[in-house]
């Protein structure tokens, strides 16, 4: 398996790494990061429950949107105008395939002395935050995200730039991330 490819970022993406890969318990365990085929970080996709959530909220707002937008003009001007409903039909369906796309675009990887966060279809950004860099780890998740299962983990680093999410992540393993980059940031920080 290519561990680097954008391919690779999918739910069976996530569960390839297995626990090894985001457990830290793998070949480079003793340097606290999981190794891939030729040296390259294990990327780790975000679960399908984040794909599910926005694909829910895209279908709520954007159909309420549509039957609006048809119902109202057809009943007050007549059949014809209810075709105002397909403009917002079409971007319904047009974003029910890019919300899959951006979905698996986001992954990251934790490397020995930095953590990789990696999103985007058309243009493609890679964030690197340097373990030592890190003044804030926080887990939040919003009402929506608590009931489908999910959490955020939002780093605030000394350049207000390169503050980096990795959304839509399982509670617990936001929580083992949080812990894991809180522990890096402070024993590379002590080191300056």
């Amino acid at each position: 398996m290519d561990t680097g490819s954008p391919q690779d970022t999918g739910p069976d993406a996530a569960q390839d790494t297995g626990p090894d890969a985001s457990q830290g318990t793998g070949p480079d365990a003793s340097q606290g990061t999981a190794r891939g085929a030729g040296g390259e970080p294990v990327w780790i996709a975000l679960p399908p429950g984040l794909l599910k959530m926005r694909r829910l909220l895209l279908v709520v707002w954007l159909g309420l949107i549509t039957l609006a937008a048809g119902l109202v003009p057809g009943l007050l001007a007549g059949p014809a105008w209810a075709a105002f409903a397909l403009p917002p039909l079409a971007l319904l369906v047009w974003g029910w395939v890019m919300t899959e796309r951006n979905w698996r675009s986001w992954r990251y990887a934790e490397r020995a002395d930095d953590l990789l966060i990696s999103r985007g279809v058309l243009w493609r950004e890679e964030t690197v935050v340097p373990y030592g860099r890190m003044q804030l780890v926080e887990v939040t998740s919003g009402p929506v995200e608590r009931h489908f299962g999910l959490a955020s983990v939002q780093l605030h680093t000394a350049a207000a730039a390169t503050d980096a999410t990795i959304p839509g992540l399982d509670p617990a393993e936001a929580e083992r991330l949080r812990d894991r980059l809180t522990e890096l940031g402070e024993a590379r920080s002590a080191g300056l």
